[in-house]
């Protein structure tokens, strides 16, 4: 079967379709990205952001004056992360590497899970039920069963992890694998197109944009995972989920606060990741888009 391409964006009045005209001018693409970059610059951008911030700021040294026992002054927590950056490094490191392959165990099951469903009405009823009993379910309530049943080590962090990020991948790409119009099928029909070709040329580059989605929210998810795994399932040897256990059962509050920016840090970052990466893959789309 020929390979299926993209047909050329062309109006019959490019006034009335800007987008179009700029997506198919690879010199206006470039212009409008560096205006972009530029716009980041301009105060009305990050001005907003810092007064906030500086705000914040502020209202936190104030309550910490209030409730030195729960808030410690921001230079505390500052302090602590300069006095230990290998400390805090080690323990990152570990819990994002409980975060990434957690996050790739529960990707690669929803995804695969996704194609069934979308593909069989009866795989569709038989599997979804249960996928919504697992979503509803409180997954740290399990954990201790994990631990019995998986020891102490590093295994039940990933089927926790993996578990919290299951959902929201098999939900918003089962529902792209979906969304293809009848016309499109039609025509993929009168071309004699066996279900792979559909699915390969039509299915899996229409929900793209709905499982990048879907990994916006469970990026972020799979660091909150991997340290509700660290609370949860006792044994751990390192994580920030532990460090923070440890430091609140001393009473070292600067020592938890610094950890939880430092796991804000780690979201927000990841979140940059797939930022980034749905923008290299999905470099079809216009501009107004993104």
């Amino acid at each position: 079967m020929p390979a299926f391409e993209r047909a050329p964006v062309t109006t019959p009045d490019d006034e009335a379709w800007p987008s179009a005209r700029v997506a198919a001018d690879p010199a206006a693409v470039r212009r409008l990205k560096l205006q972009r970059r530029l716009a980041l610059l301009h105060p009305k951008f990050w001005l907003p952001f810092t007064v906030l911030l500086v705000a914040l700021g502020f209202a936190w040294n104030a309550a910490a004056e209030q409730w030195p026992y729960l808030l410690p002054p921001l230079g505390d927590v500052a302090q602590v992360l300069t006095e230990q950056p290998g400390y805090f490094a080690e323990n990152a490191g570990m819990t994002l590497l409980e975060a990434v392959l957690g996050l790739l165990i529960g990707f690669v099951a929803a995804t695969s899970l996704a194609v069934l469903v979308s593909e069989s009405p009866l795989a569709r009823r038989a599997f979804m039920p249960f996928a919504v009993v697992l979503n509803v379910t409180p997954l740290v309530a399990i954990a201790p069963v994990l631990v019995v049943a998986f020891g102490f080590g590093m295994t039940p962090k990933l089927v926790l992890t993996s578990l919290i990020c299951f959902f929201p991948i098999l939900i918003n790409t089962s529902v792209g694998l979906r969304a293809v119009s009848r016309q499109t099928l039609q025509v993929f029909a009168s071309m004699d197109a066996s279900r792979w070709e559909v699915l390969r040329h039509v299915r899996i580059p229409g929900a793209l944009p709905y499982v990048f989605a879907a990994l916006q929210i469970v990026f972020p998810l799979s660091v909150i995972g991997a340290v509700v795994a660290e609370l949860s399932a006792s044994g751990s040897a390192s994580g920030l989920g532990t460090t923070i256990t440890v430091a609140s059962s001393m009473n070292r509050m600067a020592t938890v606060w610094a950890a939880i920016f430092v796991l804000a840090v780690m979201g927000a970052l990841m979140l940059l990741v797939v930022t980034w990466l749905e923008k290299k893959v999905l470099f079809w789309r216009e501009p107004d888009e993104w």
